[in-house]
């Protein structure tokens, strides 16, 4: 790998640890780059935002590449996780703690395998107000972290695939195929309010992007170590 290699364009297929945000990958790997070929400055990107609290597929593009990060974003995506029942936080995972508690004594398999049929296709989707969508040019996660909410306008997304891996209540493993701009915190919020009961997401992980699939990817500690010659190119 050369300097001219990043500078023309590189794709680097990131599997993001957990607690990670996309831009402390994206600077981590920057800053790397900058100090390996000696840049005083270089374009690097992400094609798609991970939340802190999910892990896996993370399209980093670098140089001329970065004309491309809104094309590789449009891809379809897919994801595995689990959805909990019983119970809702206000960012509809764990990043916040559980508000408010539902029964789950009427919930069994079958029920929730039939569930997924209402998701499948074209719906329309409210995104959470914990995430990255600004209005008026403020995150809306810093408006929900200071206690202030909003309205927030619903979104046409698409489900392509909704699959029920393993069911041990209250988790539900699953895996979701779907399109740009869907956000699995609110499938996994509107997933339960059709089994009459409260839910979260207490995990997930982006395994396929298009043609790129989380099995290709490094952590963000062993591109540094190739990039330094600590491991072979």
């Amino acid at each position: 790998m050369t300097a001219e290699d990043i500078k023309n364009g590189q794709v680097i297929i990131i599997d993001k640890p957990l607690h990670w945000t996309s831009f402390q990958v994206v600077n981590k790997l920057r800053s790397a780059i900058k100090k390996k070929f000696k840049f005083k400055k270089i374009k690097v990107g992400h094609a798609g935002t991970l939340d802190p609290l999910a892990t896996g597929l993370l399209i980093i593009c670098t140089g001329k590449f970065t004309k491309k990060i809104d094309s590789y974003q449009a891809e379809t995506k897919e994801y595995t996780g689990t959805i909990t029942l019983g119970g809702t936080t206000p960012s509809y995972d764990l990043e916040t703690e559980v508000d408010k508690t539902y029964p789950t004594d009427h919930i069994n398999d079958e029920l929730i395998k039939e569930a997924t049929s209402k998701f499948i296709g074209e719906i329309d989707q409210i995104p959470p107000l914990f995430s990255a969508i600004k209005k008026d040019g403020v995150r809306l996660y810093d408006l929900a972290r200071k206690g202030e909410t909003t309205e927030i306008k619903s979104r046409r997304i698409t489900i392509y695939e909704f699959e029920i891996i393993n069911i041990i209540i209250p988790n539900v493993d699953f895996r979701v195929v779907c399109s740009k701009g869907t956000y699995i915190r609110s499938l996994a919020n509107d997933f339960g309010k059709s089994i009459n009961t409260g839910s979260h997401l207490s995990a997930l992980r982006r395994t396929k992007s298009g043609n790129f699939n989380v099995n290709e990817g490094i952590s963000p500690e062993e591109y540094t170590n190739i990039l330094f010659g600590d491991t072979k190119s």
